[in-house]
């Protein structure tokens, strides 16, 4: 293979790796044959919005027929820098440019990426070597305590099993009004199951006062919906989850509430004349943009049931950011952070009070945001997003790690995998990476073991996906290829997040078929087992709390890679084997002369064997 002139995935060629801290020396290499006439070749490095600089770089060194040139940069700045790479050949002026993820070409190709974040930027420790359980709480688990004050004209499932109702009304509405009764001591009930995957934190998707069952058209902050339980129910949840060593963190939906709210009150059903809509005195009525008062109205992508906040206005951000608001109110009550819906959409300024008020009880309540792309190089509305440099997020969701899980166990190209996940890696700070939300599936997406075994959803709506289902055969295929998927999801830097029921087999397409119930009693205990068998691995190797990551090998029938932890002297070796023959490495091609310990699978004369569709773990010291 060529060698390249420039890798920034490799320390040879950039050191250290991947994102680094304001002030931080970094190291950039490039190479060229002994041969090529080279002059005056420079980095050119800027931000956005400011002028290149310059920086020489000097022959270095020589060996194996290659000259070095090298030079060190120190940033000053926090945020997004670029660079590439120019120099005369032959007297020829070129330019050395990204191609693909991470090697470097002549003239053509894309810049470099290099993140600078604030010094001392930190994450909560707590979260690191963890293992996160998602719930939408309407459909985990229903305690059976008959709750007061609830709303006249909520659909209330008698059958736990049900599909939910996907059908328009009459007049052609989604209304999202049928539910299944999951409540909050439901959710304590099952903290024993709960700790046994080794789980150490739950996210709960949102639980505020809602009149439709996912709750993000919040109607009132400061209260718990009532089919969910009361505010003892919650502080409840959050003692008892301590006990056994998990933290709860909320959603948090701030770009936007809903019209039928204490704030903005569109139905009528919190009085005749309070709130927004209803009432242009109304202490509410400067969170909102009217264009027609009352009834046109700014909302989220068109939505009139979700009119949209300024989130901006001093009222509204003191309600939620200021001295015993919405944030620090429920953090007092138990919760130990916070996960932030449509990141995109809440302006920096927001984000900023955001973790000003949160940070202010402790650094170690997190702040998690919703973001669908790199969020180090996101622009939502012409900006350029400033989440993960230190005063904002402490991390992420991670759909990219997601997407590049998914495709390659269904039988996507190897190097997709890589660099899908080494970009991710590269960018993000380090202390974000540490806990990223790894997951499968989420409420937005369909189940994972669906999108590996079933039919491509594509473009086919509600009614055909009521109508498919897996047959027994994509089934067992689609539990095969998930064990897969998991050990990826496990053993990759982040923090695996368990969508409710994914552990158990669930299937289904998009929302609301990917919301069913949890199969209380109809589980799949093989997959249930083999998630318990990765958590416990996980949680009793401290390599996979911050060690960093190297891929060794990754072809179409297996991935080979490294997780590795300098600072306590550890390192872990996984195989994962997507295909049907078995995979034999020779020991020492993996650990070299180094003590070593199989945590899963078996040594047989001196080779690691990785049996089809299954994994192999090895420590060495």
């Amino acid at each position: 293979m060529m060698k390249p002139i420039f890798d920034c995935f490799s320390e040879e060629y950039k050191s250290p790796f991947g994102a680094i801290e304001r002030g931080t020396e970094c190291r950039f290499t490039v190479e060229f044959p002994d041969d090529t006439m080279v002059e005056e070749p420079v980095l050119v490095m800027f931000r956005p919005g400011f002028k290149e600089r310059f920086i020489k770089l000097e022959k270095t060194g020589s060996s194996d027929g290659f000259t070095e040139y090298s030079c060190v940069y120190v940033p000053n700045n926090n945020g997004l820098h670029h660079y590439y790479f120019s120099l005369l050949i032959n007297h020829n002026r070129h330019y050395i440019k990204k191609n693909g993820a991470s090697e470097g070409v002549i003239d053509n190709g894309d810049l470099f990426q290099l993140t600078v974040y604030e010094q001392g930027m930190t994450t909560p420790d707590w979260l690191k070597g963890g293992i996160m359980y998602q719930i939408f709480p309407d459909r985990f688990a229903k305690s059976g305590i008959s709750h007061e004050n609830i709303p006249y004209d909520r659909k209330i499932h008698t059958d736990w099993n049900d599909m939910p109702d996907w059908r328009p009304d009459s007049r052609g509405n989604i209304t999202n009004n049928d539910y299944f009764g999951g409540d909050l001591k439901g959710i304590e009930e099952k903290l024993d199951y709960i700790a046994s995957l080794g789980a150490n934190v739950i996210y709960l998707n949102p639980i505020f006062e809602s009149h439709e069952n996912h709750r993000y058209c919040t109607a009132d902050y400061s209260k718990i919906d009532p089919l969910l339980g009361t505010e003892e129910d919650f502080v409840s949840l959050c003692k008892a989850a301590k006990e056994k060593g998990i933290h709860i963190i909320l959603d948090g939906v701030f770009s936007h509430t809903g019209a039928d709210s204490i704030y903005f009150n569109k139905t009528g059903r919190y009085g005749d004349k309070t709130g927004a809509f209803r009432d242009p005195e109304s202490p509410y009525r400067e969170w909102y943009s009217f264009t027609d008062y009352p009834n046109v109205y700014e909302s989220w992508w068109g939505i009139t049931t979700l009119p949209n906040v300024i989130e901006n206005n001093p009222a509204y951000t003191k309600y939620i950011c200021g001295e015993g608001g919405i944030l620090q109110k429920w953090i007092d009550l138990g919760a130990s952070g916070w996960r932030l819906d449509v990141a995109d959409e809440l302006p920096d300024e927001f984000i900023d009070n955001l973790n000003k008020s949160v940070k202010s009880k402790g650094s170690e309540y997190v702040i998690y945001g919703e973001v669908w792309e790199d969020a180090t190089n996101k622009e939502s509305y012409g900006i350029r997003r400033r989440y993960l440099i230190g005063g904002q997020l402490d991390s992420v969701m991670n759909y990219p790690f997601k997407e590049a899980i998914l495709n390659y166990v269904k039988g996507g190209d190897p190097k997709m995998l890589v660099d899908g996940v080494m970009t991710i890696v590269e960018h993000y700070p380090k202390p974000s990476t540490d806990i990223l939300m790894n997951f499968l599936s989420t409420h937005d997406t369909e189940r994972a073991i669906t999108r590996l075994a079933g039919e491509d959803v594509g473009w086919n709506g509600r009614e055909w996906q009521s109508q498919h289902e897996l047959t027994n055969e994509q089934y067992s295929y689609g539990i095969v290829l998930m064990k897969c998927a998991m050990v990826l999801q496990y053993f990759l830097p982040g923090i695996p997040s368990i969508y409710y029921a994914d552990e158990a087999g669930k299937e289904g397409y998009k929302d609301p078929f990917n919301r069913g119930t949890y199969p209380w009693g109809a589980e799949n205990d093989d997959l249930i087992e083999f998630a318990r068998e990765l958590g416990r691995i996980r949680r009793e190797n401290k390599v996979f709390a911050k060690g960093t990551i190297h891929f060794v090998d990754v072809t179409s029938d297996y991935a080979v890679f490294e997780r590795e932890d300098k600072e306590i002297g550890e390192k872990a070796v996984i195989i994962m084997n997507r295909s049907k023959k078995k995979i034999t490495r020779p020991v020492s091609e993996l650990v070299g002369d180094k003590t070593h310990n199989i945590l899963h699978g078996r040594e047989e004369y001196g080779n690691i064997c990785t049996e089809p569709f299954g994994y192999s773990a090895v420590l060495v010291k």
